[in-house]
């Protein structure tokens, strides 16, 4: 799954390449080959830039500055490299005016797309009981009383897998949140097999063998990442894998 935020990103991206396929072919050749080399040249900008800003979580794995399918872009880093390689390949005034344009309408889609997506409706806990991996039951109220973050997971999705170490490390280093991951569909054996293989100690783990969390959340897919409150209403939710600096970020607003 894609989060909705890289989705909404997808969706500026999309408008800002139909505008300037539309005036490329009206402009100088310039124009056209800025279209593509800035479009690349400002995703390379807008990384460089998210990576430097939050070097003190990529800094233990510096190989996560290249993993771009956990999102992480500073766009005013990437609209700046765009416009100003539009500068320097395109002398026209026209086209100067066109690209533009197109940075524009492709900011004005993000924008918008992110203003109609955002905000969750503030679904309460549900109160029916899940297993702990001794078989005991346990409800998720039991567990509120301050923040919550609750991770949808199953050991045979690879996304889950991928974040599960980075979740674990914030996890034991959050006193002031309750993390909770809640197994989607899988029995007890499995997870444990699943834990001692990689070595991995999460508070909370929960057995969902029927998949009832996410269909309460309305989450399509997994991984998903709940953000609950205090009241135990959701705040947020984070659809596909998160990073480490979303995850910080989320934790901070929560």
């Amino acid at each position: 799954m894609l989060s909705v935020d890289r989705l909404v990103a997808l969706a500026g991206i999309l408008a800002f390449i139909v505008v300037t396929s539309v005036a490329a072919r009206r402009v100088d050749p310039g124009f056209a080959r800025w279209s593509t080399t800035g479009l690349v040249v400002g995703i390379i900008a807008a990384r460089i830039a998210h990576v430097a800003l939050n070097w003190s979580t990529f800094a233990e794995y510096p190989w996560r500055a290249v993993a771009v399918w956990q999102g992480g872009f500073f766009w005013p880093a990437g609209v700046l490299a765009a416009l100003i390689l539009l500068l320097v390949q395109v002398r026209h005034t026209h086209g100067r005016i066109a690209g533009i344009a197109g940075v524009a309408v492709g900011l004005f889609v993000w924008n918008a797309a992110s203003l109609l997506t955002s905000g969750v409706d503030p679904v309460p806990l549900p109160g029916n009981p899940l297993q702990t991996l001794a078989g005991e039951a346990v409800s998720l109220p039991e567990l509120a009383g301050r923040p919550m973050v609750i991770n949808l997971w199953a050991t045979w999705c690879p996304p889950c897998r991928r974040e599960m170490p980075m979740m674990a490390n914030v996890a034991a280093s959050s006193s002031d949140v309750t993390f909770v991951f809640a197994n989607q569909g899988e029995d007890a054996s499995r997870i444990r097999r699943y834990l001692s293989q990689e070595n991995l100690l999460l508070p909370n783990v929960l057995i969902d063998g029927l998949g009832e969390l996410g269909r309460h959340y309305s989450a399509p897919g997994l991984p998903a990442t709940l953000f609950v409150g205090e009241d135990g209403r959701l705040v947020d939710i984070q659809l596909g894998e998160v990073s480490r600096e979303a995850l910080l970020q989320k934790l901070d607003d929560l």
